[in-house]
């Protein structure tokens, strides 16, 4: 009977403990996962800027496309607490995120307000390119000065 008790209670007081360490780490997987679409989209754009990678206006346009896409998304809701740097191996997010969550939530708006668009923006030529990915480049350097681990 003890033995039934015992485990009745490790349950209930484990099971919300792996619940959230579950919950932490599928959060940092995704967070992970939509930051580096990001950065394959916006290194896309930069190559074509910097004439590393040959114009393509149907590429400029898709990776463009992408990004705005990826903006719409509720990133704020993959930085769950106990996910900084320090409480998880591999998080670059900095405990300002939950200290400040409106101002956080005001960059990533800023991002989408800076993506409206990006996949017309680029189109027309190499020339559009530069441009379109300061404006969104520019956010990303916003929030990562903030937010994010030098």
């Amino acid at each position: 009977m003890r033995l039934i008790a015992l485990t009745a209670t490790l349950a209930t007081t484990l099971l919300p403990v792996l619940a959230h360490a579950d919950a932490a780490e599928d959060a940092l997987e995704a967070r992970h996962g939509y930051m580096k679409m990001l950065a394959l989209n916006m290194g896309t754009l930069s190559g074509m800027a910097k004439g590393e990678i040959a114009y393509d206006e149907a590429a400029a346009s898709k990776a463009g496309s992408n990004i705005e896409a990826l903006s719409g998304y509720a990133v704020a809701d993959l930085f769950i607490e106990g996910t900084a740097m320090g409480e998880v191996d591999d998080s670059e997010a900095l405990p300002a995120i939950w200290e400040n969550p409106d101002q956080f939530a005001q960059k990533f708006a800023a991002l989408s307000e800076a993506a409206a668009g990006a996949g017309e923006a680029v189109k027309g030529g190499q020339e559009n390119v530069g441009p379109a990915l300061q404006k969104l480049g520019g956010t990303c350097k916003d929030c990562h000065d903030n937010f994010r681990k030098k």
